[in-house]
């Protein structure tokens, strides 16, 4: 089997995983249920797992106006870290065996 075949299988088998993902994440989209009670607020790890889902979510609220990014009801810094590192944990966790394979073989 020629390189530019599994090239094209493992960029479809790529986007096919992406898509699957983003299909699965878009169920756990952020934000209040009105009709829950308030039992307490979101917290540290709530806030790291809105930072993961925040690109996801993002993509949802332009055509959704009942889906919101950023759970405004927190209870203050400890949301906000979790939500900064989630951000920071996703790209991270996005880019990283690619970008380390990519590297190695520069580095050949």
């Amino acid at each position: 089997m020629s390189t530019r075949i599994r090239k094209h299988q493992r960029w479809v088998a790529g986007a096919i995983l992406v898509l699957g993902g983003a299909l699965v994440l878009t169920s756990c989209a952020a934000s209040a249920n009105p009709d829950a009670g308030t039992a307490s607020a979101p917290g540290f790890w709530l806030g790291v797992w809105h930072g993961l889902i925040c690109p996801i979510t993002f993509l949802i609220s332009l055509f959704n106006d009942d889906v919101g990014i950023y759970e405004v009801n927190n209870n203050g810094h400890l949301y906000d870290f979790g939500f900064v590192f989630g951000i920071v944990l996703g790209a991270t966790i996005a880019r990283g065996p690619a970008y380390a394979q990519r590297r190695s073989r520069k580095e050949d």
